[in-house]
């Protein structure tokens, strides 16, 4: 087994693919519409599967908003460098919600941000020597 994409609700289609394209840096790899069922699907990725496991965005018509609930924590991305990918995001536009730094009682340099529906995504930089 392994993990194809991870599903988000979010309220506004196009600001979510504008935030996780223009912002994260991933790619739109596909949208599908089911007006008959009153929904609408893109998935967003660094790259497709089997590559890497996606992220698919749904929209379900007329809904703007959702209770993001207690349980959800948050989408791990690994970056070769948490500090200057913060200031990139920051640049876009997006917001960082914790700045790169250690982890608390670690050495490992993490971040957060947040897309515009509230999702929290942690940055992790990774040792790519």
């Amino acid at each position: 087994m392994r993990i194809l994409h991870t599903m988000l609700r979010v309220g506004d289609m196009q600001r979510s693919i504008d935030f996780y394209t223009r912002v994260l840096g991933m790619k739109l790899l596909r949208m599908t519409d089911r007006p008959e069922q009153k929904y609408s699907l893109a998935f967003v990725g660094f790259e497709s599967n089997p590559q890497q496991a996606e992220i698919e965005l749904t929209y379900n018509y007329g809904v703007h908003n959702y209770e993001l609930g207690a349980a959800y924590g948050h989408i791990a991305l690994g970056v070769e460098n948490a500090y200057a990918a913060c200031a990139r995001i920051k640049d876009a536009g997006g917001q960082v919600t914790r700045e790169a730094g250690p982890v608390a009682g670690g050495k490992t340099i993490i971040a957060f941000v947040q897309d515009p529906d509230g999702y929290k995504i942690e940055l992790i930089q990774q040792d790519t020597h």
